[in-house]
């Protein structure tokens, strides 16, 4: 279990240039790579961190509960108060919650869990001894 969670450890923290570069990204296909594409790298991140904490949670429970609670945020930005809208000025607010809400996002967020499941569960089978 200890090699286990150093790799997911390991890889929670190189998703977060990564997630922040595919944001940043300028270039072709720059819109949808900052606003539709990155959003794989958001899933995965939340992914491993909440296996990093609780690895002995089921894969697939960590991955439905990130995709709801993901997409409980995505729905949050149609509410638009004064303190979201305060948070959501700062770039850290608009990286965690977001600022626009997008059908499209869904698509991308089961993606992510899709591919953090696969990944996790790959180094469990190889890494956690039954």
């Amino acid at each position: 279990m200890k090699t286990y969670r150093w790799i997911v450890f390991g890889i929670l923290i190189s998703l977060i240039p990564i997630g922040l570069a595919s944001k940043f990204y300028q270039g072709a296909l720059e819109f949808w790579v900052n606003n539709s594409f990155s959003s794989i790298f958001y899933e995965m991140f939340w992914m491993f961190l909440v296996v990093l904490i609780l690895p002995r949670l089921s894969l697939r429970r960590v991955a439905f509960w990130v995709f709801i609670v993901t997409s409980a945020l995505e729905f949050m930005q149609l509410w638009k108060p004064p303190f979201l809208q305060a948070i959501r000025a700062t770039l850290i607010g608009r990286l965690l919650l977001g600022n626009s809400f997008v059908w499209g996002d869904f698509l991308y967020y089961v993606l992510g869990c899709a591919i953090g499941w696969l990944i996790l569960r790959t180094l469990k089978a190889k890494c956690v001894k039954s």
